[in-house]
């Protein structure tokens, strides 16, 4: 949807570098499972990210997915 395909570490190291201020909405980044890309090196930022995800109203399945037709980003 960045039009970047097959740039996904990329896109990650990006928003890794992100200053904790910042208005880009880095939460709503979610891998091509529609599952939260968990990691020991975000530092709880997994966590937090579901919880961001969870206070906008989307909906986690049993496999801890989203459904990304329903939630996905309209052009």
């Amino acid at each position: 949807m960045a039009g970047m395909p097959r740039r996904a570490r990329l896109v990650g190291r990006v928003l890794q570098r992100l200053e904790p201020t910042t208005n880009v909405p880095w939460h709503r980044v979610v891998n091509a499972k529609g599952e939260v890309s968990f990691s020991l090196s975000r530092n709880g930022g997994d966590i937090l990210q579901r919880r961001l995800l969870e206070k906008e109203g989307i909906k986690f399945d049993a496999s801890n997915r989203l459904d990304l037709e329903r939630n996905r980003w309209l052009d």
